[in-house]
């Protein structure tokens, strides 16, 4: 029986998700017997695999890298989990919404700069109007919720799915916690 194949994928958040993953400790030698990580911040794999069978996405969809992302990672992936409250709901990258991207990337770079005041062109990609949760651009099939979510909870939530089931998330997990 071969392994499924994971992954994982970082798009505008702060990686607590991923930290929450790794906090999984020595049960990550369970997962790792049941899946190969194939595409993930945590390994040095550059190209997004042909197909992923689980891939966990932490982040909201905040600039044109993160939409082109999130579109192929949909693509190549059979069931596409939004992990963490930035990912279900755009929370924290969500609060530049009022503003204007010209206004942020101004305020960032130029008027809380002391020395060397220019917005930058090529390290950070082009912001979009609005930061988004994943589900507004592509179908998700499984929400996590939490900022970030337990350990346990994404213990729970991978080997349900690698087991072929969906997880039932009632009274684990909830918004900011």
């Amino acid at each position: 029986m071969s392994k499924a194949k994971m992954a994982t994928v970082w798009l505008d958040g702060c990686s607590g998700c991923h930290m929450s993953f790794l906090d999984i400790d020595e049960r990550l030698i369970t997962v790792a017997k049941l899946a190969d990580l194939l595409y993930s911040p945590l390994v040095d794999t550059k190209e997004f695999p042909e197909m992923a069978d689980v891939t966990l996405v932490e982040g909201a969809v905040s600039s044109e890298e993160d939409f082109e992302k999130i579109k192929k990672v949909r693509a190549h992936t059979k069931i596409l989990v939004a992990l963490g409250d930035c990912a279900v709901t755009a929370n924290v990258p969500g609060m530049r919404n009022p503003f204007k991207p010209e206004a942020l990337l101004d305020r960032a770079y130029m008027e809380n700069a002391d020395e060397n005041q220019h917005i930058p062109v090529k390290v950070i990609p082009p912001l979009r109007e609005m930061s988004v949760p994943i589900h507004q651009v592509v179908p998700v099939d499984v929400f996590v919720p939490g900022c970030p979510p337990s350990a346990d909870t994404i213990f729970y939530v991978v080997t349900e799915l690698l087991a072929g089931r969906e997880p039932d998330l009632t009274g684990m997990t909830r918004f900011g916690a």
